[in-house]
């Protein structure tokens, strides 16, 4: 840094100052100090910068090991959103988000230092380890428990499943049946209180939901059963892996979509726009999600305090072909 300064011309305050992203520095100043650097081929030490501050530039996210949509792109935006602000991220991947995989994960990232931990926790179990863990370390939870004390940001599920169901109800089907995904997924859960919620405001009984585990295998046997009832011309599915399988499902019994029945999924995979029929499905703002979680982090590492913030983030409903008014 002291080369630096010398080549720019400038005090070793004011490279700091440039490093750091302060305000108070002339334009001309920053892009000579820029240039010195680039010439120089310096890079900032993070480890003696976490040992002048006692805080390191790496954020700890725990996840668990699944290459199931919806967590993996968390997991891909967090990345992006914390590089864009300065930090690395080190990931904590465990089998099982329970208690004991949760701590363990914690306790390894806080021996190295981390600034702040990140807990994709989607799951009832991993609900009370996130209460359990020292309440002096900057914590933020994904998707979690909206019951627990807990900073949480999450998808506003309830809004994205009322929006589908909506959708199709506007589309003139007299109701709408439901695939779900696992009933200890708080999406999951969220998502089977959005479509009864518009069934119940439109003066609709909703009839049993149909549960599944995301996979399009689960999908496609609960296709199966839909498929052999006539009464059924519209279905939300939890995910656009189950909806794939009702639509492989529905094909097989020649039940042609939309004409006979119509389709929504959630999540928008990259893929959705492919199927056959293009699916009408919800999307998450997972950037949203990563950036409001990263502030939430930053500024409790900022203040030194924590507290039982709450923010949602709302999908959007991206209409294809998969939907069509009842014959």
């Amino acid at each position: 840094m002291t080369d630096v300064a010398r080549l720019a011309g400038v005090s070793h305050q004011t490279v700091s100052r440039v490093l750091n992203g302060h305000p108070n520095v002339r334009e001309q100043t920053r892009l000579r100090v820029r240039a010195a650097i680039a010439e120089l081929g310096y890079r900032p030490n993070g480890a003696a910068r976490a040992l002048v501050t006692g805080r390191s530039q790496v954020i700890g996210v725990v996840a668990q090991n699944t290459t199931l949509y919806g967590p993996a792109s968390l997991l891909a935006a967090l990345e992006q959103t914390a590089a864009e602000e300065g930090f690395a991220v080190s990931v904590g991947s465990v089998r099982n988000l329970d208690h004991r995989s949760i701590s363990a994960a914690v306790e390894r990232h806080l021996s190295h230092r981390v600034a702040g931990i990140v807990v994709i926790a989607p799951v009832e179990s991993a609900g009370e380890a996130l209460e359990r863990l020292p309440k002096d370390v900057p914590l933020v939870t994904v998707d979690g428990d909206p019951s627990r004390p807990v900073p949480l940001v999450t998808v506003d599920q309830v809004a994205g499943a009322r929006a589908a169901t909506q959708h199709l109800l506007d589309a003139g089907h007299r109701t709408v049946w439901h695939v779900s995904g696992p009933t200890d997924w708080f999406d999951s859960v969220g998502r089977i209180d959005g479509w009864r919620q518009a069934l119940l405001a439109a003066g609709l009984d909703p009839p049993p939901p149909m549960p599944g585990d995301w996979s399009a295998a689960s999908g496609y046997r609960c296709g199966q059963m839909l498929a052999r009832m006539p009464e059924v011309t519209a279905v939300f599915t939890a995910n656009d892996h189950l909806a794939l399988g009702v639509l492989r499902a529905l094909h097989e019994f020649g039940r042609r979509v939309p004409d006979e029945i119509s389709v929504v999924g959630f999540d928008d995979v990259p893929e959705a726009a492919y199927f056959i029929p293009p699916l009408t499905t919800v999307r998450p703002d997972f950037d949203a999600v990563a950036r409001a979680s990263l502030q939430m982090l930053l500024s409790q590492i900022e203040s030194g305090t924590g507290g039982a913030l709450r923010q949602t983030v709302a999908p959007a409903l991206v209409a294809r072909q998969s939907v069509a008014p009842p014959r």
